[in-house]
């Protein structure tokens, strides 16, 4: 196994892979007309393009035996969807195709995230996660995030709140 930054060839393997985990994991969830708002929106090749050629946000793929598995995204400074906290690390994606959740790889990605943060110096990593998305804050919880606010996020016309958790990574 290993974890790679990709690389702006592979925008359509990430929007591929992008649109299929949010699909899988929001789809029965949301309505059609809102999940095709977002992912045309979000997840368009422009759009992808856009973010990898931003240096303050970075995707890192997960591959194992040449096979993609899943990615990260993480932001740093202006890149992050918003301001919550000084000297941070927004993870804003861990993205593990469905046939592949719950092997571990997730905590890879989390670790690689992990990794980052303490290398670039930053206090904190944050993220939000749907609070209907039980699985995913469980994860988190057990990797010791805890919710520190909420936010709004917008899935085409529907208003959906998304808990804000965060991990101490540099003691001050």
């Amino acid at each position: 196994m290993r974890i790679r930054s990709v690389e702006k060839k592979e925008a359509e393997q990430l929007r591929v892979i992008g649109i299929a985990t949010f699909e899988d994991t929001y789809g029965s969830l949301n309505t059609p007309e809102n999940m095709k708002i977002y992912l045309e929106k979000n997840f368009s090749k422009k759009q992808l393009l856009k973010e990898l050629d931003n240096p303050d946000s970075k995707f890192y793929f997960l591959e194992e035996q040449e096979k993609v598995l899943g990615y990260l995204k993480i932001n740093v400074g202006s890149s992050q969807t918003e301001y919550c906290l000084d000297e941070a690390l927004e993870v804003e994606r861990i993205y593990i195709l469905s046939i592949y959740q719950g092997r571990g790889y997730g905590s890879k990605l989390l670790d690689k995230a992990v990794e980052i943060a303490k290398t670039a110096g930053v206090k904190n990593i944050w993220l939000g996660v749907w609070e209907k998305n039980l699985k995913a804050i469980n994860f988190y919880q057990k990797n010791g995030f805890v919710v520190f606010h909420t936010h709004i996020f917008k899935l085409g016309d529907e208003e959906q709140t998304d808990l804000l958790m965060k991990k101490v990574i540099l003691d001050e």
